[in-house]
């Protein structure tokens, strides 16, 4: 079977530390979506890694990885996350495969990008300029490269084929990046990655699963930024939500087993879009500063409110989640009250239903309160010695959403994940 993890709010949930943590229980991690927009921190003996195309299962030795179709990939992102992550792990190439079918970031799509963000002006989407957006565009407009271009002798034919298409568009555009340094770059980096393990995927995936090898699949971004059931058009250009496993893996979904959602004990969001429980107010500013809330591949500051039910069961249903993992909890320590939204108010009218367009409404929380906890929780090592009332904040969460929160994080530290 193929479990899935993935992120239930507008990404940053965590999910590196989990998937490093739940990567001894199998034998494959596979990457399904997304591209080097994702930035999966884990912390490797004190050191700090994001990982931005690499599955995070990387640093367990017995773990193959997998970067699949619906992957795309930048390969100078990649060539440089390759070199950084060697010196601390020299057996890597032996254990990353790359699909065949995923496609190909190259530098123009980098300046379409960039050009088009800026032409949207107040209307920006909070795009992190990797060309992530163009490559899916062409991915689906037939006219994109695959990893198993390179490996043809037409390559550069093809690619300049395509650089053309890009060069004819950003005519329209007043302002061009120039990309001829990034063009030197991009083609070193294909030549190493000419050297990798490109393998016909699915096919691959299948045998492995009839060998009876246990596969993770690790998602990127977040479930609000689903490209059909996120706050649209504010959201990335893949699937996010557990459906886009298969389409990204090739596999069935009768292979799917468990689903886990990855949520943090508040909420956060980078760049624009929607946010129902934002809060633009000194509790924003310290739960930002509590949870270092910055992003991990852009820098930027995170956008910070309480935790969104409405939101968060609405991810669930989408994805049929079946366990919970709530990581930051021990930011919330300091804080007294805390709230919960469990409703909108939307046109005087009450819902908990997250609405079709959230971007034309306006949407008032619906808050439920909670007594803060007032006890650091960050060295408790079991469910028993968390206090009493973080554990009711726990159990409303599961009784509202269905779903069993399966592990709570209470720190940053591989060891610090509690069982529940």
């Amino acid at each position: 079977m193929v479990d899935v993890l993935l992120g239930l709010q507008w990404g940053d949930e965590g999910k590196g530390k989990i998937v490093d943590f739940l990567a001894a229980n199998y034998d494959i991690i596979a990457r399904f979506q997304g591209g080097p927009n994702a930035g999966h921190t884990l912390y490797v003996n004190g050191n700090k890694i994001v990982l931005h195309t690499i599955p995070s299962g990387v640093f367990q030795k017995h773990c193959l990885n997998l970067i699949g179709n619906g992957v795309v990939i930048d390969p100078v992102t990649l060539s440089r996350e390759i070199e950084a992550i060697l010196p601390l792990q020299n057996d890597l190439l032996e254990r990353l495969f790359i699909s065949h079918r995923a496609q190909l970031i190259i530098p123009t799509h980098r300046v379409l990008d960039a050009a088009s963000e800026a032409a949207k002006g107040k209307e920006k989407i909070g795009s992190t300029l990797k060309g992530i957006g163009p490559a899916y565009m062409d991915k689906t407009g037939r006219n994109g490269l695959r990893v198993g271009d390179i490996l043809s002798p037409d390559f550069k034919k093809k690619y300049e084929k395509l650089k053309q298409k890009h060069i004819d568009i950003l005519k329209q555009f007043e302002e061009v990046i120039d990309y001829s340094e990034w063009e030197c770059a991009f083609m070193d980096a294909v030549e190493k990655m000419r050297k990798l393990k490109i393998i016909n995927s699915e096919y691959w995936l299948h045998e492995q699963l009839k060998a009876g090898k246990k596969v993770l699949a690790e998602g990127a971004q977040g479930s609000m930024l689903d490209i059909d059931f996120g706050t649209y058009p504010y959201v990335t250009s893949s699937n996010t939500i557990a459906a886009g496993v298969c389409n990204g893996l090739g596999i069935a979904p009768s292979r799917i087993g468990e689903v886990i959602g990855i949520t943090k004990a508040y909420c956060t969001r980078v760049g624009s879009g929607p946010f129902p429980t934002e809060l633009l107010d000194e509790t924003g500013d310290a739960l930002r500063k509590a949870g270092a809330e910055f992003g991990a591949t852009t820098g930027r500051p995170r956008r910070c409110g309480w935790i969104d039910l409405v939101a968060l069961r609405y991810a669930c249903m989408l994805s049929g989640v079946t366990q919970l993992i709530m990581t930051k909890a021990d930011v919330m320590d300091s804080f007294d009250p805390v709230f919960l939204a469990t409703a909108y108010e939307i046109d005087g009218k009450h819902t908990c239903e997250f609405p079709y367009d959230i971007n034309d409404v306006k949407v008032i929380p619906v808050y439920e309160q909670f007594q803060g906890w007032s006890k650091p929780i960050g060295t408790c090592k079991t469910y028993d010695e968390l206090p009493s009332v973080f554990k009711d904040y726990c159990k409303f969460i599961e009784q509202y959403l269905e779903t069993k929160i399966a592990y709570v994080s209470n720190g940053t530290g591989r060891d610090q994940l509690i069982a529940v």
